[in-house]
């Protein structure tokens, strides 16, 4: 097979496959895959996240998610997810944190 074949026969098999979807959180919504890769979200209890002067926090992990980071995103169903490296839900850097509307 030629590499302009090769090439063509790469494309069309992207093409065929649609666009990528992430996984689907437990109220059914899709996590976008540039954050979950297929694999790194889940629900957090709203006891896992402290809203604190510098940013939510993951208390599992103790990292700090500062209020205005491009990694925050608005929750579908209106509860708390996070999309972990590697889906380490204990150790993992947030990768995207799902917040609920916040009152005004």
């Amino acid at each position: 097979m030629s590499s302009h074949t090769g090439k063509a026969f790469f494309i069309s098999a992207l093409l065929a496959c649609g666009t990528a979807y992430g996984h689907d959180a437990p109220s059914g919504w899709t996590y976008p895959w540039s954050c979950c890769s297929n694999q790194d979200c889940h629900e957090v209890q709203e006891s896992s996240i402290k809203e604190g002067p510098s940013g939510y926090e993951l208390v599992t992990t103790g990292e700090i998610i500062p209020y205005g980071d491009k990694r925050i995103k608005d929750s579908p169903d209106g509860r708390f997810h996070a999309c972990q490296q590697a889906g380490d839900f204990d150790k993992g850097r947030v990768l995207c944190l799902f917040i609920p509307p916040r009152g005004a």
